[in-house]
């Protein structure tokens, strides 16, 4: 079953809801990245992989949060949902402080 259309903003509010879940330590990078695939571009692991530039199986290994993607590998396959790859605090304390100070 595709998904429908959504709205520019519908998109943003889907991908800012899951970068909060990831950064409140609720879900993982590949949960993530399937999730965004699915309901926000409507695409199959086969499409989005062919565009990306990866094989299926590694998109498949990064959505099951499995395998040992490279860099390289990761920042293709978040590059169409606007996002990199980086380094983020693993104490949520540090996280916290972090977060409070861009506001």
């Amino acid at each position: 079953m595709k998904p429908q259309a959504r709205s520019p903003e519908a998109r943003q509010a889907a991908l800012l809801e899951q970068l909060r879940l990831l950064m409140r330590g609720e879900t993982t990078e590949g949960r993530v990245l399937r999730t965004l695939r699915r309901e926000v571009l409507g695409l199959t692991q086969t499409a989005y992989a062919e565009l990306v530039g990866v094989s299926r199986r590694t998109l498949s290994d990064i959505e099951r949060d499995a395998g040992n993607a490279s860099m390289a590998s990761l920042d293709r396959v978040f590059r169409p949902l606007g996002l990199r790859v980086g380094l983020m605090p693993r104490q949520p304390e540090l996280l916290a402080e972090l977060l409070d100070d861009e506001s």
